[in-house]
């Protein structure tokens, strides 16, 4: 697992990415700048990097996942309903490659910003 920071606006979220080959082609174009929108309670955004939607994706995801949408080449941030959505339930416009979670989905709701940078997050331990 690698975890990575996505400075949305004045907001950082941290992240967790999972082992998975869609993570780590997104780990391989970090850094990645880019401008997002808000769909609902989704945050998405276009990164430089092209999948193949999988046999695993889904359109239902739990608040907090970060994913990849191959439809639009996006990673997209979960934390409520979408205009898609029935009921309190986070969904896709369509399927999405689970790529990891967010490790503070508590500053999710507080999101404004549409600039976004998504980097590997710097290393908190120290040495003895």
């Amino acid at each position: 697992m690698a975890r990575v920071e996505l400075r949305i606006g004045d907001t950082v979220v941290h992240a967790e990415l999972n082992d998975t080959a869609a993570a780590g082609a997104i780990l391989e174009a970090l850094p990645i700048e880019s401008t997002g929108n808000y769909w609902g309670s989704e945050f998405y955004f276009p990164v430089p990097v092209k999948l193949r939607p999988t046999a695993e994706d889904v359109e239902v995801v739990e608040p907090g996942t970060v994913a990849y949408w191959p439809a639009g080449s996006c990673l997209c941030v979960f934390w409520g309903p979408t205009p898609a959505s029935q009921g309190n339930e986070c969904r896709a416009a369509s399927p999405v490659t689970v790529v990891g979670r967010v490790l503070n989905p508590e500053v999710l709701g507080g999101l404004r910003g549409r600039k976004v940078r998504v980097e590997r997050a710097a290393e908190t331990g120290q040495g003895g």
